[in-house]
């Protein structure tokens, strides 16, 4: 590939630099997560034979629910811009072992991988695409002028009169092309054409020997087949810009060249996160029972995790290079309880902290997408003013914790039901009662009464998330 990946321009340092300002703590985690990312990196510019023997150091983050495992994988694909995918590895026993293949993550990936390279590209011919889209609605507003030469494509000499036609013609297309790109005609109506997308409807009784990716290549080439069909539409210019930029952009973008680009960003940088991992290790007590079926979902992965090739619509993709990263809370087993095969996948293990009141008093001050900052957005679009004084966001993230010590620790999470029930009476007020250009601040001492319900009643099943 002749671009270079988005985190080559990331050292170590700065991968955790770009996390510190989403994620609190777990300084651990997000250090191995990075060296892991920077790997990648490394591998791909490895120019000797050995390039294909370097595999990842998979990771298994072991912590508590809302500590920060999932936003640790997922904001490092974004700082990669790399396919990411999350799925929880239950899903795979549920009732009688029929749940999802495990094949299913890597399809996933693929067509994550396939929607961010169509993206991109559909940036590269956004200027393009533009051009085409105002050319379309000038055609609908004015028609250019027929004349001879364009008709016969002869060079028969135009007269005065056709000349003068012709420049009018274009000087008022222009002048309609300015007015078209400042919006001052998007509630005009026009009429256009759409095309409108072939459904093949192909189905099997029975499923039969077909398997899924065989079912949607199938599909895929006979909608390819059909005949197109047009749809006239009378829309505004504001509407018909945003239909026909869609579908101008989509014409002028090689979708073979985006699939073989998006197969190769998932095979070099894609990263699976594997949650509730813990679900399918054995239980310490070695009882059997539903543990056979666990113990098969871990087989069943250990092929994908090791290296395979897998079918999917898009062509066939090898997981040898993709990175895994497992998470589990491991409350009623140990990572020990896994296989041995699978334990030797996932060679760098990372234990995540508990989250202290500290933590949370942080969380909800500093990350870029604080909790807090959220709602301040949220009523600043109504008019109004508000703001979390220091002390508050103190005495939120006590509440927050306390509630966690009480009962279930849910860490994180809990902040969103701790927030939400401290500013209901205000999000409902606004704006029938309280009028836009008001400010509201929020003090430990408004923080006690609102939540004095959530402190003082030990039977919250109502206020839990």
């Amino acid at each position: 590939m002749e671009k270079k990946e988005q985190e080559s321009y990331y050292t170590p340092r700065e991968i955790v630099a770009e996390l510190d300002k989403y994620i609190i703590g777990q300084k651990d985690a997000k250090k191995n997560v990075a060296i892991a990312l920077r790997n990648r990196w490394r591998r791909m510019n490895v120019t000797s034979d050995i390039q294909n023997e370097i595999m990842p150091n998979n990771i298994l983050m072991i912590g508590a629910t809302g500590v920060g495992k999932t936003e640790i994988a997922r904001r490092l694909a974004k700082i990669a811009d790399a396919p990411f995918t999350k799925v929880e590895a239950s899903k795979f026993t549920e009732v009688g072992y029929v749940g999802r293949d495990v094949e299913s993550m890597v399809r996933d990936l693929v067509e994550h991988s396939v929607t961010l390279v169509r993206e991109r590209k559909k940036e590269e011919v956004m200027i393009k695409a533009n051009q085409i889209v105002e050319d379309i609605i000038l055609d609908a507003l004015i028609p250019p002028v027929v004349t001879p030469n364009s008709t016969t494509n002869t060079t028969v000499p135009l007269n005065e009169e056709t000349k003068e036609n012709e420049e009018l013609n274009h000087k008022t297309r222009e002048l309609f092309r300015k007015k078209i790109q400042s919006g001052e005609l998007d509630d005009r109506k026009i009429d256009i054409s759409i095309s409108q997308p072939v459904n093949a409807g192909i189905g099997m009784v029975g499923g039969g020997m077909m398997d899924e990716v065989s079912m949607m290549n199938l599909q895929e080439m006979i909608s390819g087949m059909m005949p197109k069909k047009n749809k006239k539409r009378k829309v505004s210019i504001g509407e018909a810009k945003k239909i026909l930029l869609e579908e101008e952009a989509a014409k002028l973008i090689d979708m073979d060249e985006v699939k073989e680009e998006a197969r190769y960003k998932a095979e070099n940088t894609g990263i699976i996160f594997i949650d509730e991992v813990d679900k399918i290790a054995r239980n310490s007590t070695g009882k059997s029972g539903p543990d056979v079926s666990r113990e098969g979902v871990q087989r069943d992965l250990l092929p994908i995790v090791e290296g395979s090739t897998v079918n999917t619509k898009h062509g066939i993709v090898k997981t040898d290079h993709i990175l895994f990263i497992a998470a589990g809370a491991f409350h009623f087993s140990k990572p020990s309880d896994l296989i041995p095969e699978l334990q030797g996948r996932f060679p760098i293990r990372v234990e995540l902290e508990n989250l202290t009141e500290d933590d949370f008093y942080h969380i909800l001050k500093e990350p870029k997408n604080a909790l807090t900052k959220q709602y301040e957005a949220l009523l600043t679009s109504e008019g109004i003013e508000l703001e979390f004084s220091d002390d508050s966001m103190r005495e939120i993230a006590k509440t927050a914790f306390e509630i966690n010590t009480e009962l279930e620790n849910i860490g994180a999470r809990r902040l969103h039901t701790v927030v939400s029930q401290l500013l209901n009476d205000y999000l409902f007020d606004v704006p029938d009662q309280i009028q836009p250009g008001t400010k509201i601040t929020i003090t430990p001492e408004m923080v006690n009464e609102k939540l004095n319900v959530l402190t003082k009643n030990k039977d919250l099943s109502e206020y839990i998330l």
